[in-house]
């Protein structure tokens, strides 16, 4: 067991679209204490990436007064992320995970966001509450490079 065994950390920025590049480094840099192999790395940034753009584009309708809050937490070779907000909240959660659906067709959004989160981690979970926010939990088993050529 790796001193990475039980290890976590916290952050919250400005629901600013220029911070979204910051989150996802974030946390690339610390799930690279488990050394993930590139396409973990790629995987947990576009997940980051979606799950804090929806947090300012559809929680906060682009109000860079909000807050978007991550933690990370390491248990032995598995990664929780949990993303969220203190926005509007998602009316019918169900119906925003269905691909391709999107409440900003005029954004041009693809509505494909929940869709890459839940196919690129183990577990995926999203909790609403009108005028309340939204809470993005996933999930994810590094393998570790270390693991693949042993």
């Amino acid at each position: 067991m790796s001193q990475a065994a039980n290890n976590f950390m916290s952050l919250q920025f400005a629901a600013r679209s220029e911070n979204e590049s910051f989150a996802r480094v974030a946390v690339a840099s610390f799930v690279s204490q488990l050394d993930p192999t590139m396409d973990e790395i790629t995987d947990l940034k576009t997940v980051v990436s979606e799950a804090v753009t929806n947090c300012i584009i559809h929680g906060y309708n682009s109000d860079p007064e909000g807050v978007v809050m991550i933690s990370a937490h390491i248990e032995g070779d598995t990664v929780t992320l949990v993303i969220e907000d203190k926005g509007q909240g998602i009316e019918d959660v169900e119906l925003a995970k269905q691909p391709l659906y999107t409440s900003k067709p005029e954004l041009e959004r693809s509505g494909m966001g929940f869709t890459i989160m839940e196919n690129f981690m183990d577990e995926f979970d999203v909790t609403s509450e009108m005028g309340g926010g939204t809470s993005i939990r996933m999930k994810k088993r590094i393998v570790s490079k270390k693991a693949l050529y042993n």
